[in-house]
């Protein structure tokens, strides 16, 4: 949504910011850690928070080591438009599809589980799961292993800290 991977602007939680393009660094990632011998598995995840009129969204890049930790790159950015829950739910799931989708053919070159998380209640009480089958066959039509809440740590628990 009007930012291009090129035009994104990560970084790790250090605050310390990426340099140059994002796909360049995660090719850089995959064969560090490859080499060190880790076993790897990426979770992608977007939540957002409304303050005021705006509404501020972190998309993370979780790589999970088998049994040795983790990290993450975090983007955040920010629009100004008033949207119902469902539609910031699914503008959250269009984030991580399509930064997914740009990094997924790193991460079958290097045989890495890949993973698309939505900070999406799987209880019907709450109004987020009113976006709960959009997002799922989003995801999974992309051809993405899908998680909602309370198995998508990655946006419910990493992208929330960071965003609000």
């Amino acid at each position: 949504m009007g930012q291009t991977m090129e035009q994104q602007f990560w970084r790790k939680l250090t605050g310390q910011r990426v340099s140059g393009d994002i796909a360049a660094e995660i090719t850089r990632v995959l064969q560090r850690e490859t080499d060190a011998g880790h076993a790897l598995k990426v979770c992608i995840g977007t939540d957002s928070q409304v303050k005021g009129k705006d509404i501020e969204f972190a998309t993370v890049i979780v790589f999970l080591r088998q049994g040795k930790g983790g990290f993450m790159y975090i983007n955040s950015h920010t629009l100004r438009q008033a949207m119902s829950v469902k539609q910031r739910m699914l503008v959250e799931v269009g984030k991580s599809v399509e930064i997914a989708y740009a990094l997924c053919p790193l991460f079958t070159a290097f045989n890495v589980d890949l993973e698309v998380h939505a900070d999406i209640n799987t209880n019907p009480a709450f109004k987020s799961n009113d976006a709960l089958k959009e997002a799922m066959g989003y995801i999974l039509g992309m051809g993405f292993v899908f998680k909602a809440k309370p198995n998508a740590f990655a946006s419910s628990s990493c992208a929330n800290k960071v965003v609000q």
